[in-house]
């Protein structure tokens, strides 16, 4: 056998359908796949051999919801209530974005996955081109879509078939990428017309490609659509069609019986954001119900200026605590749902569930390697117990996606981290001149 990494001595979690557990396991990768998973075998070869040292092999992590130029905001204002944060902090600072900012936040917010264990996100902000680029540059695999809305946008003005004509540019752009993947991204139902939100669904069924969509995120967008439209934010969608495999929910935080049972039959896909949803107070997903109704539900940070990191290890570990309080039930979100959670449910809500999200033979290859020789995490006695309540992000050691590494023993190969934080540094002074 030959392989162009082989990673030997490890736990692999396979996060298939069977949940194979493999001790002292050994995983090979050729090329841009995974080609042999389970004994070590007794003649190969490889390029590349890790010694994964005891420690955990997993899928890499999905980060189905997030904004990832706003790195660069990050801490920018605390503990006031979202509309503050919003009209007197975000919204003045994004009226002077450009490209450059975006681009420098988005390798920012790379540098930041890959260090702690994600090799797929899903994007929606403006420029995002700019983040395209940066993630090919990070060689990490992700969704985007540029941000349409009934209001100007920095990026295509105030004309609305110019962010139409974006986002099919984009498509079009990188519709033969390996890495890159473009979907339509209507804002929200309050903040989108009826007209931009029935073009979105035209342009996402002409180029066959998901809709991302927040929903039912506050109480007020509720009471907002119901005023405007005499039913809820889902029941709304639904009404004009929306509501489909090929979507992509963000939140759905406030759903009553009916909005979950519209999101089960139309097998809409749902990002639970908890700790986003616990800063901005915006209130406790209903996700428990959602998965015991056999909805898919995956998980997200939301952007850095509202969580405010990307660490999905740490979101694994606020979804299952969050819950748990909140049913005052110890058994709710279990750790293996958890851990589907940020793995094989994040590919799925994608679309991406055939080649990514769990370790199979023929999938691509995107792996993460934990080191478990530290205190925190030792003894080990239940990896996935380990993983969503010990584990932080920087306890990855390997970064693998799309059979190349990105980051070994911590190093980060793809990125040059230090010039990436000297150029983050001189656009939070630029941010800041703004502001005052």
């Amino acid at each position: 056998m030959r392989f162009s990494i082989a990673i030997k001595n490890g736990l692999i979690l396979t996060m298939d359908k069977e949940n194979r557990v493999i001790q002292n396991g050994f995983l090979g990768i050729s090329a841009d796949k995974i080609s042999y998973i389970g004994e070590e075998p007794e003649d190969f070869f490889s390029d590349e051999i890790i010694d994964a040292n005891e420690g955990i092999v997993l899928p890499g992590l999905v980060n189905a919801h997030t904004h990832i130029p706003m790195s660069l905001l990050r801490g920018i204002a605390e503990d006031i209530s979202l509309k503050q944060w919003l009209e007197e902090y975000i919204f003045p600072i994004e009226k002077k974005l450009n490209s450059e900012l975006v681009y420098i936040g988005a390798l920012l917010s790379c540098a930041e996955m890959i260090m702690s264990g994600t090799t797929t996100f899903c994007d929606m902000y403006f420029f995002e081109d700019e983040v395209a680029k940066a993630a090919k540059e990070a060689g990490m695999r992700c969704l985007i879509s540029e941000g349409l809305f009934d209001f100007p946008s920095p990026n295509y003005g105030s004309n609305i078939e110019d962010g139409y004509r974006y986002t099919r540019w984009l498509i079009e752009k990188w519709k033969d990428d390996p890495l890159v993947n473009v979907a339509v991204g209507p804002h929200t139902p309050y903040t989108c017309s009826e007209e931009i939100l029935r073009k979105s669904k035209e342009i996402a069924e002409e180029y066959n490609v998901p809709i991302i969509i927040h929903l039912a995120e506050t109480k007020a967008e509720v009471q907002q659509i119901k005023e405007r439209y005499g039913k809820t934010p889902t029941q709304y969608l639904n009404d004009l069609k929306l509501l489909s495999p090929h979507l992509i929910a963000a939140h759905c935080v406030h759903l009553s019986k009916k909005d979950m049972e519209l999101i089960k039959e139309n097998n809409v896909k749902v990002v639970h954001n908890p700790e986003c949803n616990m800063k901005l107070a915006s209130g406790i997903s209903p996700v428990p119900e959602m998965l015991s109704m056999g909805i898919c539900v995956s998980l997200g940070t939301d952007g850095s200026a509202s969580n405010n990191n990307l660490d999905l290890f740490q979101e694994m570990d606020t979804a299952a605590k969050l819950h748990k309080i909140s049913k005052m039930d110890p058994s709710v979100m279990d750790a293996i749902t958890v851990v589907k959670m940020a793995t094989i449910y994040g590919a799925e809500a994608l679309g991406m569930e055939k080649s990514i999200g769990s370790l199979e033979v023929g999938k691509k290859a995107d792996v993460i390697i934990l080191d478990t020789n530290k205190p925190h995490l030792t003894p080990l006695y239940n990896p996935f117990y380990s993983i969503v309540y010990s584990a932080v992000g920087a306890d990855v050691a390997y970064s693998i996606i799309n059979g190349k590494v990105v980051m070994r023993k911590r190093e980060l190969v793809t990125l040059d981290v230090e010039r990436i934080i000297k150029d983050a540094k001189q656009w939070a002074a630029q941010i800041r001149a703004w502001l005052s």
